[in-house]
């Protein structure tokens, strides 16, 4: 178990969607903002990594558990920590209560380092983690892995100026925006998601185009982005239809 580190704040109008809910790949990435700020105080920001060591931190996979999304107004608490890391991943926890302290979402998160010139991964110094006190660990976690998708559904997207980060790649975001958009509005209205499991597996070019696959299963989607022939991203979303 690593260094905890928390912040409250109340779900602003913005970061919520026309049920109130909040929405979840900004949820996601609010909760990467809360991280970031940890490694700021740690001294271990984005800026120090990239100086001394030419490397930048990347997701490869989300696993979330959701008990209920955070509603508009209400004041949440995020508190996250570095769970373990080994010679390629750090495994990130990121734990989201309510005012009276119950658990409202739990999410582990799989973070790399890259070279941004190279575009390769690297290993994680041990000088990089040692102030998050993480333990590390030789073993590597078994990653999410999707069946190829039969007879899919498709919508197609352009990317867009606004879609990269200043990574220079797609933001992880964008890709749970596609992943929920290709379902429509009705279903989107009608269901809330209960637990998500998403990987990226190549990045999406700038100013390309992509395509949202999906196959729904009952109450489970199965979603493949895709780019000139190749998959960039697999999830898999449980939903709960909700009840009037």
């Amino acid at each position: 178990m690593g260094l905890p580190y928390k912040e409250s704040f109340t779900m602003p109008f913005d970061l919520c969607d026309v049920k109130h809910d909040a929405k979840l790949p900004l949820l996601l990435a609010y909760c990467l903002t809360v991280s970031g700020r940890q490694s700021q105080l740690l001294g271990r920001s984005d800026a120090y990594l990239l100086e001394q060591f030419q490397l930048v931190w990347i997701i490869t996979d989300y696993e979330v558990k959701i008990k209920r999304l955070p509603l508009f107004n209400e004041t949440i608490t995020i508190q996250t920590e570095a769970l373990s890391y080994n010679k390629l991943f750090c495994y990130r926890q990121f734990d989201i209560y309510d005012q009276e302290g119950n658990q409202l979402a739990d999410i582990l998160t799989y973070f790399a380092l890259m070279n941004p010139e190279t575009r390769k991964v690297a290993p994680i110094p041990e000088e990089v983690v040692a102030p998050y006190q993480t333990e590390f660990v030789k073993k590597i976690r078994r990653a999410f892995k999707a069946a190829p998708l039969e007879n899919p559904k498709s919508k197609d997207y352009h990317v867009r100026y606004f879609d990269i980060d200043m990574n220079g790649h797609v933001n992880n975001s964008k890709y749970l925006d596609w992943i929920y958009d290709s379902l429509g509005y009705d279903f989107l209205r009608h269901h809330n998601p209960v637990s998500l499991r998403l990987k990226y597996v190549k990045e999406v070019a700038p100013g390309g185009q992509i395509r949202s696959l999906y196959v729904q299963e009952d109450l489970t989607t199965r979603h493949e982005i895709v780019s000139d022939g190749q998959v960039n991203a697999q999830a898999i979303i449980q939903w709960q239809k909700i009840e009037k």
